[in-house]
């Protein structure tokens, strides 16, 4: 009982878990077209990035209560450049090849899945302007929590 009091007292991970919610919410909001897609909750790609505004909000918030000098800071710094590199790069680079492979097997095979079972998701990462914009956010998260 006492390890759930602490997790759920701990402002840095609530700050993170805030600012993954809120860039969710966000998209759905953005990507808004005459209905609700809450699919959208729980799915990768789009703008904001989640996956910066969480990892963001979490270094912005250990600098704000640890310190910006902390080595608690400075990890949660590279990694938060680490998740952001990979959600812009590598990601996205899967992503640019799951659509072309897509666009093989529908040209050649007439969209016969029958050996795949599904098409390739083709939305798992960002452009930078995703990850810059969910960034900033996670910072603004950060910043009203604990500034």
């Amino acid at each position: 009982m006492v390890f759930l009091q602490q997790l759920f007292s701990n402002s840095v991970l609530i700050t993170a878990l805030l600012g993954w919610l809120v860039a969710q919410v966000l998209k759905i909001v953005l990507i808004w077209d005459k209905k609700l897609d809450f699919k959208r909750i729980v799915a990768s790609g789009g703008m904001p990035s989640s996956h910066a505004s969480f990892v963001m909000a979490l270094a912005a918030g250990i600098g704000f209560t640890q310190g910006f000098d902390s080595g608690q800071f400075a990890i949660a710094f590279v990694v938060a450049f680490v998740v952001m590199y990979d959600a812009a790069g590598v990601r996205r680079a899967a992503g640019q090849q799951a659509a072309i492979l897509n666009k093989i097997v529908d040209d050649f095979v007439n969209a016969d899945y029958s050996h795949t079972n599904k098409k390739l998701k083709e939305l798992l990462g960002h452009t930078p302007i995703e990850v810059i914009g969910g960034a900033i956010l996670g910072i603004i998260i950060a910043i009203i929590r604990h500034a």
